[in-house]
């Protein structure tokens, strides 16, 4: 009983500390003149820009800098080509 008690009050206490963090963002966004659209225009246009194409090759190959280098990137670096040749 005494864990469920615990999980309980962190559980209100994660509620209270997000409650804050939201108000304390609404007034900052009140301060700012930012609307809920802009906001969302705002991580939408984020989004985009961090999954866009950084690396391209000739043969249309792409990779966005995330994760693992493709194949036919690690190929071209083993071969001597530098990364930077290939950046959009």
């Amino acid at each position: 009983m005494k864990e469920q008690e615990r999980q309980q009050r962190l559980f209100e206490h994660d509620e209270n500390v997000r409650e804050r963090m939201v108000a304390w963002i609404r007034r900052r966004m009140d301060d700012y003149d930012i609307t809920l659209e802009a906001l969302a225009e705002s991580l939408e246009a984020d989004e985009k820009a961090a999954s866009a194409v950084k690396y391209r090759d000739a043969f249309g190959n792409t990779w966005d800098g995330r994760g693992d280098k493709p194949a036919w990137l690690a190929r071209a670096i083993y071969a001597g080509q530098s990364i930077e040749h290939f950046r959009c």
